[in-house]
This record gives C-alpha cells, structure tokens and sequence, in this order.
C-alpha cells in the first residue's frame, strides 16, 4: 500500500517538473516584459530582419555639401555661404552725385566740375580709366587707388560747342566695386549766344556793290561789354575795320568784299573774335550765288558698251539773266562730243555724244570731263561717269 503510494507521488513530481520546466522556456521565448505568446513573438521579429538593411546604408557617412541632403539643410549651407561672402572685405564706391548741370552756358566756354566720391568699404578701392566718349569732357583723375574710409573727387572739364542748344554727355568710372563695377556721370547744359548777331547768315552776290552784303550787328545778351580782337573769313574775300581799344555792349560793323577772291570761294565763314567772357568768338556763315548753273553737274552713262555712242543733254543759264557766250568747249580724254548748242534763254543748251572706250580687263567704270568756256569768264566743268554692261560683248566681223 506505502509503495503504491509513493509510486504515484513520484509520477505527480515528475509530470509537474516537466510542466515547470515549459513554463520557463515559455517566458524566455516571450518578449522581457510581454505578456505575447511566442508565435506572436516570433511573427513580430519578422520585419524587423527585414529593415535592418536600410539601417545599415544609412549608417555611411554623409557629406554636408552634398546634393542628397535634406532640402533645409541645403538652405542652411547656401545661407551660410552667402553669409560668408558678404563678410569678407571688400570696396564700394559711393558718389555723393551723378549728375551735374552747368545750367546756361556760352558757346565756345571752358566749365569744369567735380564728382566727389568716397571708399565706403572695408578693401582698397581701384578705379580703371575713366571714359568720356563724346569727345569734348576731359576727366581728371592722378590717383587710382583709395583706402577704406579714403575719398576723392573726379574733376570733367566740358568745352561748350558753338552752337546754341541743350546737351547731355555721359562719362564711365570702372572700378574693383563688385556691386556697382562701373558708375555712369552725366553732365548738363544749356548752350546760349552771349553775343547774337544780325544777320544770322551772309547771303552774297557776284554782281552789285559790295556784293550786296549787309552791316554784321555784334550785341551784348547779359549787357557786359566787350572788345573785338580779330575779323577773319575763309579765302579773305570778307574784311572789316575795327578798334580793339575800343569796349563797348554793341557794335556795328561794315564789311568789304572782294569779289574776285569771292568767286574762287562761294562758300565759307567769318569768324569774330571777342573779349566777352562767355562769348570768345562768333562765326557767321556765307554763301555766295554762282554766275551761272550747269545742270545736270554729273552726266551717267549706264549699260555702256564699249565704241558705242550714248547722247546726253546739258543745259547752262545765267543765274543774274544776263547774255553770255561761250569761248570753247574740251573733252579730257576725248570721249565727248558736241553735236548741237542751241542758245536759249539766258543759257544754252548742248547735245552731246558720248563714245565710251575699250573697256580694261578690270575696270567696269570710265570716267571724262567735259569744259565750257565762257567769254570773258570762267571755265565751267560736267563730269561724265560711265558704267560698262555686265553682258558679254559680241565682236563685230
């Protein structure tokens, strides 16, 4: 009875020992501090092997200027770049204008003003070499490097044309500013006749007294006197007395012309020197009207073929009405011929054949001049330019 009851103790103990020992491996298979079965345990371990791939990619170094950071990161890079030059030294240029207007000024007057400037950077300023493309502004500037802090000013000398009117030139400063690298300065002005004069033109004559020239009228505009040093005229055909001892806001003065000496020349100026301080010369232009007209002055002959003969009219009148004759009439190179003249009124009319030469290997042009000589005068001139044809001659059997 004893040992069947002990025999069934010991199978209770055993079976419970196996009992206890599956509990135990139960809870080390679960997760420390779960209360998951081990399937699920183990179902849940499962992505987890799966990720650890990207772990491991991301676990490379990364470089902090590369394009694959993140985008506030490349923010943070470009901003501190920016950041960085802008704190590094550098020159700036800064005028206290860029505009300067003389207001009215004489014609033919000398005036000068100054562009100041200042290096308000934190580098040495450079400046290169100051451009004025109009041609009538002279910039100033001896020294070309300034330090921090360190101004200058650069002085343009502007020289009034002789005619009245506004103008507006422009001159360029280049320099090591690499936000302003180059600084445009511009100058105003009103030009105005400090002296007028009357008549504004000389409108000649070949024939007359004095060749009808009129009295040159030489007033004061801002009523300060003047002296007149000098009356000059291209060819010398115009001359007038004068004092210049004498000081006075208006003058009157007669010219003599020569008109001999006016007829080799029809066309020119006379120039009037003065003592006004805004005023040192007044020019007048004049012009003279020719004793005759040649019309047409250039003879074309177009589609020329060579010893083919081309007839061209011409006509010459008298510009006063006046009778003339003709002396003679030459062909330089002997290409033109008169075939008919034909007097008409205050003039005379010419037909004239026009055989053009053999034409050279390389030229396509010939050129003549035809001369009229008029009785008791002088020698009129008509230039004859021909153009030869661009088809193929044909030679004549």
């Amino acid at each position: 009875m004893k040992r069947s009851c002990l025999r069934k103790f010991e199978v209770v103990f055993v079976i419970g020992c196996i009992l206890f020992l599956q509990i135990c491996c139960q809870e080390q298979l679960a997760c420390p501090g779960s209360a998951k079965p081990i399937q699920e345990v183990a179902k849940a371990s499962k992505p987890a092997l799966t990720e650890s791939k990207p772990a491991l990619a991301e676990s490379k170094p990364v470089n902090p200027a590369s394009t694959t950071a993140p985008a506030p990161r490349r923010q943070q890079l470009a901003k501190a770049k920016t950041t960085a030059q802008a704190n590094e030294p550098a020159p700036e240029i800064t005028f206290e204008k860029v505009v300067h207007d003389f207001g009215e000024v004489g014609a033919g007057t000398r005036n000068a003003c100054e562009f100041k400037f200042a290096n308000t950077g934190n580098a040495l300023l450079k400046i290169g070499k100051i451009k004025c493309p109009c041609g009538c502004t002279v910039p100033e500037l001896p020294k070309k490097e300034y330090a921090p802090g360190e101004s200058g000013a650069v002085k343009i000398v502007y020289r009034a044309s002789r005619s009245p009117g506004s103008v507006t030139k422009s001159c360029s400063v280049p320099s090591n500013d690499k936000k302003r690298p180059t600084v445009r300065l511009t100058i105003k002005a009103r030009i105005a006749m400090k002296v007028e004069h009357q008549p504004e033109r000389l409108n000649l004559l070949l024939k007359g007294e004095n060749a009808g020239c009129p009295q040159i009228t030489l007033a004061s505009r801002d009523k300060q006197p003047f002296a007149i040093t000098r009356f000059k005229s291209t060819g010398n055909s115009i001359t007038a007395d004068f004092d210049p001892k004498v000081t006075a806001t208006k003058f009157v003065l007669k010219p003599k012309v020569d008109i001999e000496k006016l007829r080799k020349g029809l066309r020119g100026q006379v120039e009037i020197g003065l003592t006004h301080p805004e005023c040192k010369t007044v020019s007048i232009v004049f012009d003279a009207l020719a004793e005759f007209k040649v019309n047409p002055r250039v003879v074309y002959v177009r589609e020329a073929e060579p010893r083919k003969p081309v007839t061209k009219k011409v006509w010459i009148f008298s510009n006063y009405g006046e009778d003339f004759e003709v002396e003679s009439t030459s062909s330089r190179k002997g290409t033109i011929k008169v075939l008919t003249r034909e007097k008409v009124r205050n003039g005379y009319q010419f037909e004239l054949q026009i055989t053009p030469p053999a034409a050279e290997s390389k030229r396509r042009v010939f050129t003549d001049v035809f001369s009229v000589k008029i009785k008791g005068g002088q020698q009129l001139q008509i230039t004859c330019y021909g153009i030869y044809s661009k088809k193929p001659v044909k030679s004549s059997k």
